[in-house]
Order: C-alpha cells, then sequence, then structure tokens
C-alpha cells in the first residue's frame, strides 16, 4: 500500500522487490519532500517556488556527484546512489519538480490534454523511473505505465475535491465543466448536484479506460513488481467504485479504501489473465 499521501509510490509494500526496495524508497522520499514544499506549511507561492529551484539545483548537483550538503543532504544522499545504481534518467525527476512547480501557481486546465501534459510530469515518471529499475523497457511497456500512471493521478482528483477546491486546485477541464452546464468557480462554491454528478460520472469513465488499457502490463511484469502493478490497478478501480457508489458525490466528502478491501484487492489480482508480451515489450 502507498506510503502517507504520496499515493503512487509502493514503499510499504512486501512486494516490493527487493533490489529495487533501497532505489523506491530513495524516489519516494525525493519526491514527499518535493511536494510538501509545494503543499504543505503557510509559505507563500513565490517562497515555494524559489525553494523549488534551490531543491532543483540540488538534483543536478547529486546527478554531478558533488556530496549533498545543506537541509535535503538526508533526501540526496540515498537519492544519488539510486541514480549512480540503476542509471536513473535525470529528466523524469526533473519533470516531477516542474509539476510541484506549476502546482504552486494554482492552474486551471482548458482541456483534457492539458491535464494529461500536467500528469505526464506529475505521475507518469513514477511508473517510467520503477520499470527502469526493474530493467522492462519498450516502447509498449512504457505507453501502458503511462496509461496507469495517469489513470491513478485522474482517479485522485476525482476522489478529492472536497480537499483540493478549498485550497483552490481546480482539476476539471472547463471543457469537461461546461459540457455539463457548470464553471469552475460553481464547482468551488455550489454542493453535488445532478450536474456536478454527470460531470464525475463521466469524468471517472474517463479515468477508468485509461486504467484499463494500461492494465495488462501488470500481468506482463514478472515477480513481486507485478503483483504491485496488479493491486495498484485493482486499488484505483476500487476507488473508482466507491466514488460510483457515491453517486459520484465527492464535491463534499472523500471516499477512501480501508483493510476490509484488502481481501476483494487481492481475490481481483489474482483473477487478472496474464497476456502474452505485445511487440515492444522486453525485459533487459
Amino acid at each position: 500500500m502507498p506510503v502517507d499521501h504520496y499515493e503512487n509510490f509502493p514503499v510499504a509494500s512486501l512486494l516490493c522487490p527487493p533490489a529495487m526496495r533501497a532505489g523506491v524508497t530513495a524516489l519516494y522520499h525525493f519526491a514527499r519532500t518535493a511536494d510538501d514544499i509545494a503543499d504543505e506549511g503557510d509559505a507563500p507561492p513565490d517562497a515555494r517556488r524559489q525553494q523549488l529551484q534551490q531543491y532543483r539545483q540540488a538534483l543536478q548537483d547529486a546527478a554531478a556527484g558533488r556530496p549533498p550538503t545543506g537541509p535535503w543532504a538526508q533526501v540526496f544522499g540515498p537519492l544519488d546512489q539510486a541514480i549512480r545504481r540503476h542509471q536513473l534518467p535525470l529528466q523524469l525527476l526533473d519533470d516531477l519538480l516542474d509539476a510541484f512547480t506549476q502546482d504552486t501557481h494554482n492552474p486551471r486546465y482548458a482541456d483534457r490534454d492539458q491535464l494529461l501534459d500536467y500528469c505526464r510530469r506529475s505521475a507518469n515518471p513514477v511508473g517510467r523511473l520503477m520499470l527502469h529499475m526493474a530493467g522492462v523497457h519498450g516502447a509498449q511497456a512504457l505507453a501502458q505505465s503511462d496509461a496507469i500512471c495517469s489513470a491513478l493521478q485522474l482517479i485522485n482528483f476525482w476522489q478529492d475535491p472536497s480537499v483540493d477546491l478549498p485550497r483552490g486546485r481546480h482539476y476539471v477541464p472547463e471543457a469537461d465543466a461546461r459540457q455539463h452546464g457548470l464553471t469552475l468557480d460553481a464547482l468551488a462554491r455550489q454542493g453535488d448536484s445532478p450536474a456536478s454528478q454527470a460531470l464525475l460520472r463521466a469524468l471517472c469513465h474517463w479515468a477508468g479506460d485509461l486504467m484499463t488499457a494500461g492494465a495488462p502490463l501488470a500481468c506482463q511484469v514478472p515477480g513481486r513488481l507485478g503483483w504491485e502493478l496488479r493491486l495498484v490497478v485493482q486499488g484505483g478501480l476500487r476507488i473508482l467504485e466507491r466514488i460510483s457508489a457515491m453517486q459520484y458525490r465527492t464535491l463534499r466528502q472523500r471516499p477512501t479504501l480501508g483493510p476490509a478491501d484488502l481481501p476483494v484487492l487481492l481475490w481481483r489480482a489474482v483473477r487478472m489473465r496474464p497476456a502474452r508480451p505485445t511487440p515492444g515489450f522486453h525485459l533487459g
């Protein structure tokens, strides 16, 4: 299961392959710390962006082999080891920082393409880094990983409007809101309504389609990581079920999973059908 509230890292799971565990933990703390800089505390946006720029410089220093110093030495020491051991692509780490910086502006997204571009930097690098450490490569595997990670990010958005909207965070694409006769400001002011329920239903179906498109990857990746991915996929789909059971009334309440969901997730993970490796998928 994920650690704390950075939902895309399976750091605490016993299924995480031992050879990857130190690297995944280092990546988690790198992303968790950056997310806290962007989101936590009372610092104004300009101060957050300045601190994130300093954090980016610390990443570049670590990638260049300079010994970590300063307040984040405990983050960049292990990250430096992970970068060197696994030859991690620096661009993926930089993309995460770019997304966190974008969050400090509280932008609005005109359409789904703009939101997916944010997911490309805020979520997809996590999956690609995991596959890189596992030695899984190929265009098909990366595309399926992107679909899973973007779906997880979207599911988190549709699970969390009761948290995001009071903070001025708007992830519903403006084009989708207009199609249902709504504005983003109206969503922030009002409670659940038939129009907002129809909007959330459409957005959840979009996320579910993305997750379904990426799900075959979980049955192609071998070993513990494959089982980890199965549970990640099923966890995301389970949240969508929770939202559906609430009739898409998430503007004022947040659906969650608990221990009682674990047997369901395990059963569904076991029942996922293995698929033949597709062209472009390879290990090593």
